[in-house]
């Protein structure tokens, strides 16, 4: 018997601002970043995500409201800030852990030290904008696209190092440090004087490599998110794994996710990624497909809604056809991860809760609430294919 989910995470469109956001994180009083591209975009037309049932919580005039097809509710955010690889650590089941923020200046000296150790040349090519230059080609510092001293960043250009080797630097760095995040990245095409053309420091004082303008994405793109207190065996991905289940990691969640098992397709653009669900579910017979549409964020960091919004519309005309391809067993859960609001003032994430779209053909559309964690997503999963719940979240899913 076909037993198949699908969790599509549109990266970034959060539904309001957290209730904790004016003490935890003023700037982002307001932020709704769904609700603000309806308002502005100059085109939106989203006919799938409307007869999902997406009205029944954004109550936006652009939109019809009609009797929906999935049951829907909200997640909280249960990590701090609002960043992609907590996000998608605690959708999977990882109950947030409290890491340490610091910029990358205050850990450099022992961090260079650590990888000398171990065999790299590695300099501060400049004092006055200091970050690590490890030969050939790979800078080390802060990343500049998300929340202060959260993430650092190993990025290589790959013509000149394996990612291999980058991944080996990146791990040196994640045993020296407690922030949230080291991601190990790289791209071909780049040259080592480009990537250090490319470091700037933010006016926050983070200094890192700016990784648009460096062009490490166009060109067969790579990258590894090493996490804080993040262990795989908890996760639902690893327990389907390890219950017979296949698992299919598309896009950037292959990127975030650690699944020995697990098969994987890596890629940026939406339609690339849309059509991998899309293709991969036609082929599966039981399991899970899980994958993320990263373009959505990245908009959200070029506070381009116009951009933003013609993403959300291309994931929408997919969903049409992947709604076909859909039988009366199979479940197709829609939510994301944070929020980015491209009208907030600012190019940082926003610390939005999310809305949760479950639908399975033969079960009839419910409210689910208003709930505590992105993890009921993982949790939800788990009943669904009757395997041991992850360490974090309560479920919804009931049988029809």
């Amino acid at each position: 018997m076909k037993k198949r989910a699908i969790l599509l995470i549109l990266d970034s469109l959060g539904v309001g601002a957290m209730d904790d956001v004016p003490k935890v994180r003023p700037r982002d009083v307001g932020a709704n970043t769904f609700r603000h591209i309806l308002d502005q975009a100059e085109q939106i037309e989203i006919p799938n995500l409307e007869k999902l049932g997406i009205n029944q919580l954004l109550n936006h005039p652009r939109l019809q409201k009609q009797p929906p097809l999935a049951s829907w509710g909200t997640l909280n955010l249960q990590h701090e800030g609002a960043d992609s690889y907590a996000g998608h650590q605690e959708i999977m089941g990882t109950r947030p852990r409290k890491p340490v923020r610091e910029p990358f200046v205050n850990v450099l000296p022992r961090v260079q030290k650590r990888l000398e150790e171990s065999g790299y040349e590695v300099e501060v090519p400049n004092p006055e904008l200091p970050y690590l230059w490890v030969q050939p080609g790979v800078v080390i510092g802060d990343n500049i696209e998300t929340d202060y001293g959260q993430i650092y960043n190993v990025s290589a250009a790959l013509d000149e190092i394996p990612f291999s080797e980058v991944l080996k630097i990146g791990e040196v760095v994640r045993g020296e440090v407690q922030v949230n995040r080291v991601i190990a990245l790289g791209g071909e095409g780049i040259s080592p004087e480009n990537l250090r053309k490319s470091v700037e420091r933010r006016e926050d004082g983070l200094i890192g490599l700016n990784s648009p303008k460096s062009g490490v994405y166009r060109k067969n793109y790579q990258a590894r998110h090493l996490g804080y207190g993040v262990d795989p065996e908890k996760q639902l991905p690893t327990i389907l794994v390890r219950g017979g289940w296949p698992v299919h990691l598309i896009g950037k969640m292959q990127d975030v996710i650690e699944c020995e098992g697990a098969e994987t397709l890596p890629g940026v653009e939406t339609d690339q990624v849309m059509r991998g669900v899309r293709n991969g579910f036609s082929q599966l017979q039981r399991g899970l497909i899980a994958a993320t549409v990263q373009e959505t964020d990245l908009a959200g960091h070029a506070e381009d809604v116009n951009r933003y919004a013609g993403k959300i519309m291309e994931v929408d005309r997919h969903l049409g056809r992947l709604l076909e391809q859909m039988g009366e067993e199979d479940l197709l859960l829609i939510s994301a991860d944070h929020g980015n609001d491209p009208t907030a003032g600012h190019s940082q994430h926003t610390r939005e809760k999310t809305f949760i779209l479950a639908y399975q053909p033969k079960s009839p559309a419910t409210f689910l609430g208003h709930r505590s964690t992105l993890s009921d997503i993982a949790a939800t999963l788990s009943q669904f294919f009757r395997v041991p719940p992850p360490e974090n979240g309560t479920g919804f899913y009931q049988e029809g």
